[in-house]
């Protein structure tokens, strides 16, 4: 289908163009562009089954220059390559305009991996050097029943209701003190390194939850600060680290004592679910009130057991079975020997006896 002409009104001498006619003629000449590599580190990597195309973004670690990419979703997935946010690509494909919105951007057809991207490399030494030293063998138990919580989050509505409402959610009772400080940019490490402390020193907190939405891989980068890494890494308090999404693994998640990758999951791991802690004392009461029942009817049982097999050992069921027992002068006789011809015994039977004379012993 032929493109639609880029054509202007006349207004006068005044020649003028519609939106969408300029966009199309700008589109137009870009497409005349020559394909061309372009080198940056890849950031903002979005990729979805449900989508067409896998979109990321393409900066300049030199000045912070942006280019927005996109790659159709069949022919990235064929490449491979595994990227992450960080890592430095050459990407092959030309400029062109999305007309709808007036926006620039690349469209790539080929992607090469350059290398790590500086930040990508930097904080590989950095784990390294603080793996080393001992600082993310962290895994202390949480407390089971906590009297405060501490939340340290930024300003952000979203992730500080999100973590608050699953708290309150599974535990009504839980208190929760929240500290809010930067969390983004060049502030954010000492701030919530000096957060961080001040909130461990609140009384009755027992956990602290070190929370903060998803970002960009540079949104992130507090969160793999050395200052703070130390700092969570030394918190007398065990830390649960709920920083971006699951994908991100920023360093405090290593040195943290456990790391959630969702509010309600943070939730989960440090306050109890109240329905099932009710559950729970309605079964453990209930077997108190059983208890006393089932202790006597166990009593019982022994007894009667060993009643039975005393009877069952008894004299007297001896001569039930048709024996008899006898004495001479109330002692009682085992043997032929113990007795000569007229002697006057006595025998006892399983119901009464009678006296008798012995005629013969063998």
């Amino acid at each position: 289908m032929a493109s639609m002409k880029v054509e202007a009104e006349q207004y006068g001498d005044r020649k003028v163009y519609s939106v969408a006619a300029f966009n199309r003629g700008v589109a137009g000449w870009l497409a005349r562009l020559p394909t061309v590599w372009v080198e940056g580190e890849v950031t903002e990597l979005r990729r979805q089954d449900r989508w067409q195309s896998v979109f990321f973004t393409l900066k300049d670690p030199g000045d912070g220059s942006c280019l927005p990419t996109s790659m159709p979703r069949g022919q990235f997935d064929a490449l491979r390559l595994e990227l992450g946010n960080g890592e430095r690509v050459h990407v092959y494909g030309r400029p062109e305009l999305f007309e709808a919105r007036g926006e620039l951007r690349l469209r790539a057809l080929s992607i090469e991996r350059f290398g790590l991207g500086d930040h990508l490399a930097a904080l590989e030494r950095l784990k390294q050097k603080l793996s080393a030293e001992g600082l993310f063998e962290r895994g202390r138990p949480l407390p089971r029943f906590p009297r405060k919580v501490g939340l340290l989050t930024g300003n952000d509505a979203a992730a500080k209701r999100d973590v608050l409402t699953a708290i309150t959610t599974r535990f009504p009772p839980a208190q929760v003190v929240v500290a809010e400080t930067y969390v983004q940019g060049p502030r954010a490490a000492p701030a919530l390194v000096t957060a961080l402390q001040d909130l461990s020193a609140v009384a009755a907190v027992d956990v602290v939850v070190l929370a903060r939405g998803g970002g960009s891989f540079e949104d992130l980068l507090p969160f793999s600060d050395e200052r703070l890494v130390r700092a969570v890494a030394s918190c007398p308090l065990p830390i649960v680290s709920a920083v971006g999404h699951e994908q991100d693994t920023p360093l405090t998640d290593l040195a943290a004592d456990a790391r959630a990758s969702t509010p309600s999951l943070a939730a989960r791991l440090v306050v109890p679910d109240a329905d099932e802690l009710r559950e729970r004392l309605s079964q453990t009461r209930s077997r108190l009130h059983r208890a006393p029942l089932l202790l006597v009817e166990r009593k019982r049982a022994r007894l009667d057991g060993a009643y039975g097999r005393l009877r069952a050992l008894s004299p007297r069921a001896t001569l039930e079975r048709g024996y008899s027992i006898v004495r001479d002068s109330g002692r009682i006789v085992r043997t032929g020997a113990e007795l000569h011809e007229g002697t006057h015994v006595d025998v006892e039977l399983g119901e009464g006896g009678f006296g008798a004379v012995v005629e013969e012993t063998r």
